[in-house]
């Protein structure tokens, strides 16, 4: 039964902002979180502060980053691993082409 109550409390409908109460929406969303504005009884969007979209689409990055390391560590084979040394050979990569290249940063 919260749950309905909470979907109750969370829906908005359009009209709303049509009355000019948009301010006042924005304002409920920053204290209490997402919004879903309702149009002609359907669902027409979800209304987020930028902290919370933010949050998001980190979260949602990071599961994407951890899906493709998954992948990558699925199909690791330390039988075709190479050496830096022998990659700078197959490339033709000199110490002295390295010279004055900064370090590279990695997050």
């Amino acid at each position: 039964m919260e749950s309905v109550i909470s979907a109750i409390r969370s829906t908005i409908p359009i009209s709303l902002f049509n009355r000019g109460l948009a301010g006042k929406i924005f304002e409920d969303v920053k204290s209490s979180g997402a919004k879903v504005v309702m149009k002609n009884n359907v669902a027409e969007c979800v209304l987020l502060s930028p902290d919370e979209y933010a949050r998001i689409m980190d979260e949602l990055n990071d599961a994407r980053l951890l899906s493709l390391a998954s992948q990558r560590m699925a199909a690791y084979d330390p039988e075709k691993l190479i050496s830096q040394a022998e990659m700078d050979r197959r490339l033709d990569i000199t110490e002295d082409d390295l010279r004055g290249v900064g370090e590279a940063e990695f997050e």
